[in-house]
């Protein structure tokens, strides 16, 4: 049995993250037809930049780097689970054609949420994220940057017209299922709230 640390462990609660023993847990808040809203606690990743004017490429860089650190590319040489799920935040572009710095993340496990492995690599750092509520968008297939811009501006649409305040400078994406996984796929957008969140009266949908 996995022992959850820093909400890491178990993904019996989430029935879309079962490709990996060890998942980013949440408490829900409340949900509609259109979003969720997540609280996730303070939990530490392994990150990396990469800038680009295409974010398949950024990841695919990316990706190579994380990966590189799991697979004992680690100053204590330890080999990592893989872990769900895979987050990229997004800045905003000023200008549609300005290329843009994405940054990937890998969840530690719990067993090395305390006291991770330094990386050898210097483009490679680990951090903290604070505690966090987070409006949510859910969508299946594939992460391409097509889909995945029509999904965080159909949310950030649904959160306009109800008059939700949430962070605008940058967003989260999330993908939950390898690469090689070729049906069921889950993802997700994250925008990050501000204030109070905005829930359905009565817990209604």
């Amino acid at each position: 049995m996995v022992t959850a640390e820093a909400r890491v462990g178990n993904a019996s609660e989430a029935e879309f993250c079962f490709e990996a023993e060890q998942c980013l847990l949440f408490d829900l808040i409340c949900e509609t037809d259109d979003y969720q809203v997540r609280h996730y606690d303070s939990v530490k990743w392994v990150s990396t930049d990469e800038k680009s004017f295409f974010m398949e490429i950024a990841a695919i860089r990316a990706f190579r780097r994380l990966f590189n650190y799991i697979s004992s590319g680690n100053k204590n040489g330890n080999k990592i689970e893989m872990t769900a799920p895979v987050v990229v935040k997004f800045e905003k572009k000023k200008r549609f054609w300005e290329s843009c710095t994405y940054t990937m993340s890998f969840l530690l496990p719990a067993e090395f949420q305390k006291n991770p492995p330094q990386p050898t690599d210097s483009k490679v750092y680990i951090h903290e994220t604070p505690d966090i509520n987070v409006y949510v968008k859910s969508f299946g297939g594939w992460m391409t940057a097509f889909e995945e811009q029509k999904q965080s501006k159909a949310l950030c649409g649904t959160l306009d017209s109800i008059g939700a305040k949430y962070e605008k400078e940058y967003h989260f994406a999330a993908g939950y299922n390898s690469p090689m996984t070729m049906f069921n796929r889950h993802n997700e957008v994250w925008f990050a709230v501000q204030g109070d969140p905005v829930c359905p009266p009565n817990g209604e949908s």
